[in-house]
């Protein structure tokens, strides 16, 4: 099947269980703000490991499973939830992460599109998947943060700190990704 995800693979009823997915999808936002709270401050965007964990969450899930968790995340933050780096609420979303916040969700939609053509499958796949969605996440982020600080600060501020933490990020997941779906296959 072409489309078959990591998450359907595992959990063969949430494919067609609505209950199924939802659990799957307040997991995630669980996942996203857990990751949220692992930072090391910058500013005006603090490192966390969401980058990591969103780009997962779209390979495992697919593309609307993953976009759908990305969105409901985001309505979580909205209406109070503590589940943001570094605040809550609508004021939050438009603020300096609100472009990264954004590119989450459509980061996770394309790699979740690209797993179901089975990028994930292969170390180039999940590089080239992960490359790709991390250029969602900080074109989205970077262009959203120069228009309140400038592009020069956003780019010193908003990108070159992030470089080598997001090259291990797609090490990390291009050496175990890949590996569950051969032990997943045997």
């Amino acid at each position: 099947m072409l489309n078959t995800t990591l998450a359907s693979t595992i959990w063969r009823h949430s494919e067609n269980s609505l209950a199924g997915k939802a659990l799957l999808a307040v997991g995630g936002t669980v996942l996203l703000a857990l990751s949220a709270k692992v930072q090391v401050p910058f500013w005006p965007v603090p490192m966390t490991m969401q980058t990591f964990v969103v780009l997962i969450l779209g390979i495992a899930y697919g593309s609307r499973l993953g976009a759908s968790t990305g969105v409901l995340y985001l309505v979580e933050g909205a209406v109070g939830l503590p589940v943001f780096a570094k605040g809550v609420g609508i004021a939050y979303l438009i603020g300096p992460t609100g472009g990264y916040l954004i590119g989450f969700v459509i980061a996770m939609y394309v790699v979740g599109l690209l797993a179901e053509k089975h990028w994930d499958r292969s170390v180039i796949g999940i590089i080239g998947a992960m490359l790709i969605g991390e250029v969602i996440i900080f074109v989205l982020g970077v262009g959203w943060l120069a228009t309140i600080i400038g592009f020069g600060k956003a780019i010193a501020g908003g990108l070159t700190p992030f470089l080598l933490a997001e090259i291990f990020k797609i090490a990390l997941a291009a050496s175990t990704v890949p590996f569950v779906w051969k032990r997943l296959t045997r």
